[in-house]
């Protein structure tokens, strides 16, 4: 058994529900969960923090706090560090994205590298799609990473892998990145629509002096 702390620092986002069966799984396996909502929760020594879905850079001090901090990432690291890494690859017509759990740093995405594996798209998937297949492989390195290594990690006698070759950084989207252009075609554009949040980043488009919002389903 482990005594697990689950971190997060905005309680509005898309992994919260998900979060909350990753409690009841572990839960049900016999661990110890508390799940917090910023850095000021971090108080007790425990066994692994899982740091999901976090803007915060989390500092040295409280990384202390448990043996260890774990963060799953949407990229090949050490390429793909920074914001939004799995929209931008999308964006960028990618259909195969690596993903890796690796070791919090107080240095951003720069941790050793404990596992990884790779979500697979086939290009028709919209937004609560992208983000279900991104959670399925998330869920399974978290099980993989206590199943493999709760031994050690409790010594904290887990060896993981340095990260190398040169890195790269997304920047933070800002709402430019879900406008479209009314010169170009729908599919032209519809790796931005499907990145696209309906109700609290929709598509949008100007024409004449006119904005206009575009929402999108499957039927």
């Amino acid at each position: 058994m482990a005594e697990i702390t689950i971190l997060t620092d905005n309680p509005n986002s898309w992994i919260i529900p998900y979060i909350e069966k990753l409690e009841t799984i572990l839960i049900s396996k016999g661990h110890y969960v508390d799940h917090i909502f910023g850095i000021d929760g971090i108080k007790i020594q425990k066994d692994i923090m899982f740091i999901l879905s976090c803007e915060e850079i989390i500092p040295k001090d409280k990384l202390k706090f448990h043996h260890n901090n774990i963060v799953v990432h949407p990229s090949k690291l050490p390429q793909g560090k920074g914001w939004s890494p799995l929209a931008w690859q999308v964006l960028e017509g990618k259909n195969e994205i690596p993903i890796t759990l690796f070791e919090a740093s107080p240095k951003v995405d720069s941790g050793k590298i404990y596992l990884t594996d790779t979500i697979k798209l086939n290009g028709s998937e919209l937004n609560d799609e992208i983000k279900q297949k991104q959670w399925e492989i998330t869920l399974k390195l978290i099980l993989n990473f206590i199943e493999e290594f709760e031994g050690e990690f409790i010594s904290g006698g887990i060896e993981g892998v340095e990260q190398k070759g040169k890195e790269t950084f997304y920047p933070k989207m800002t709402r430019k990145n879900n406008e479209l252009d009314p010169n170009k075609t729908i599919k032209e554009q519809f790796n931005t629509l499907r990145i696209v949040d309906n109700e609290k980043y929709p598509a949008f488009f100007d024409l004449n002096g006119q904005e206009y919002t575009i929402k999108i389903w499957k039927k």
